[in-house]
């Protein structure tokens, strides 16, 4: 990892605990799902949001300004506002997309369920969605929640990650290794 990833992450780690540490005391973990999703949304759907937390032309006062208005606008909880609030008063927004992320495994940490990161060569159906998430539960003794992404590179198959570990079943990935094993024999 970078030395930047590696400070983005520990700044939005810290941030992700503070913020699950009021939601928690404040029975409030709901409504930061619901904002978690709200700001996941916005992220990838719009550039203009992409550009205001990136881009460092912003003012600290014109990130808080067009924070503030976002935040009433997607009807976001007064934790996440006075977070998002405060990150940009600390010129901190560029970590937005490492708390969700963060608060999103200490939401399911506390739950007892993992986000399993599931990239395949077309869209999963619900039933094979099911059966791949019953078939990680029963091999990591937790509820599984996929967070499925479509690559039509790998050609089929699946590549699965799961916290620190991760499965490549697809035919790219050993199309991959056979034309390597191929070079080493010519």
């Amino acid at each position: 990892m970078s030395e930047t990833a590696s400070i983005s992450t520990g700044i939005a780690q810290r941030y992700a605990s503070a913020v699950f540490d009021i939601a928690k005391e404040g029975k409030q973990i709901k409504a930061i799902e619901a904002d978690l999703d709200a700001l996941q949304g916005a992220m990838s759907d719009s550039d203009d949001f992409r550009n205001l937390i990136q881009s460092p032309i912003y003012t600290r006062a014109e990130q808080g300004v067009a924070v503030a208005a976002l935040a009433k606008k997607m009807k976001i909880s007064s934790t996440m506002t006075n977070t998002l609030a405060l990150m940009a008063s600390k010129r901190r927004l560029f970590v937005l997309p490492q708390l969700v992320k963060a608060l999103r495994e200490a939401i399911a940490s506390d739950k007892g369920e993992v986000t399993a990161e599931v990239t395949s060569a077309k869209a999963l159906t619900k039933a094979q969605s099911d059966k791949l998430a019953k078939s990680l539960k029963a091999s990591t003794g937790k509820t599984v929640t996929l967070q499925t992404s479509v690559d039509e590179t790998l050609i089929g198959g699946l590549i699965v990650k799961v916290g620190s570990k991760m499965i490549d079943t697809s035919i790219r990935a050993k199309l991959n290794s056979l034309q390597n094993v191929m070079k080493e024999v010519g």
